[in-house]
């Protein structure tokens, strides 16, 4: 305790007047020198046992910080009665919590780092190593016409790389949340006609009916691009389960507390095992055939990332059913 300076120099201070005031009073009666002597050593006693308790429970707080910077799993905080050190202790114990929050946080997003990586890894490696095998095949082979389409083979496998990078690295920076979102008001029926402009082909090589039934009054307040492509991988993910002849049926639910959109299909349906897992990343059902289970994935995280919910069942009569909705 002496070896802090502000306790030396206050019982320097107190000392020197102590010793002036005894000697004045001895000077005026032996009595009052007496009393005055006794009055400083009761008072100097009470200062040194006072200071000697708060510089105790300091050290104690001290040796709480210490184990807190070693990571020990539990830290014990004592309790302390009201008083600048028990807001100090209060603060600490806040500090305590929210450092092993942030530790915890930490922890999860080290392993779903690790996990992510792998599961990239691992969905890059079919395509890689068939693409090693088409152009292996490519070097010697003789036939100009079995070449063009080894060729082609590797282009759709390289273009097959190139959107799952792309999609990844989409669904990365939604959850990193670098992407600056520029929601304003935009009517449903032309943000799925745009949704589904690239799919048109496609559908009309499988003759598979898009009905759309939008009031032309509906709208959202959402990114319109971003939007969009979360509509199309639904859509997408609709046509590919729905058998040539179908039909992939978008309807709107107006009202005063939400808009809600609901894309039917009518193909099979789901798994009642898969419903859980149908939004997880990399998470691939009965059905999916070459699909990377990403593209679920990326459409919940721009319609969360607005605001809104997305949801998915199965139809009584039969059929996919995902439902969108954003409340007024």
């Amino acid at each position: 305790m002496l070896r802090s300076k502000e306790v030396r120099r206050f019982a320097a201070v107190f000392g020197v007047v102590s010793l002036v005031f005894v000697v004045i009073a001895f000077c005026i009666a032996p009595l009052a020198g007496l009393l005055a002597l006794a009055f400083a050593a009761a008072v100097g006693v009470l200062f040194w046992r006072f200071t000697a308790a708060r510089y105790a429970r300091l050290a104690e707080l001290a040796e709480e910080i210490d184990r807190l910077l070693h990571e020990e799993d539990r830290l014990f905080v004592a309790d302390a009665e009201e008083g600048e050190l028990a807001v100090l202790q209060s603060q600490l114990a806040k500090m305590t919590l929210r450092l092993r929050e942030q530790n915890d946080a930490l922890k999860r997003e080290k392993v779903y780092l690790a996990d992510s990586l792998a599961d990239i890894a691992h969905q890059l490696r079919t395509p890689l190593t068939s693409v090693n095998l088409v152009f292996t095949l490519l070097k010697d082979e003789p036939d100009p016409a079995r070449r063009r389409e080894l060729l082609r083979e590797g282009t759709a496998l390289l273009a097959q790389m190139d959107w799952l990078l792309t999609t990844l690295l989409k669904i990365s920076r939604l959850d990193a949340g670098v992407i600056a979102l520029q929601c304003e008001p935009v009517p449903l029926a032309a943000l799925v006609d745009t949704a589904a402009e690239p799919l048109r082909i496609p559908l009309e090589l499988h003759t598979i009916a898009l009905d759309v039934q939008i009031p032309p009054t509906a709208a959202w307040q959402v990114d319109r691009l971003w939007l969009a492509e979360a509509l199309r991988n639904i859509l997408k993910n609709c046509m590919e389960h729905t058998p040539d002849g179908g039909c992939v049926t978008v309807k709107c639910d107006d009202n005063p507390l939400f808009t809600a959109l609901t894309i039917h299909d009518s193909g099979p349906g789901f798994d009642e095992a898969e419903l859980p897992h149908l939004f997880d990343r990399f998470y691939r059902g009965k059905g999916s055939g070459t699909g990377y289970g990403i593209g679920l994935a990326l459409a919940q995280s721009i319609i969360t990332r607005q605001g809104g919910t997305i949801t998915a069942k199965n139809a009584p009569e039969g059929g996919a059913v995902f439902v969108v909705q954003f409340e007024k």
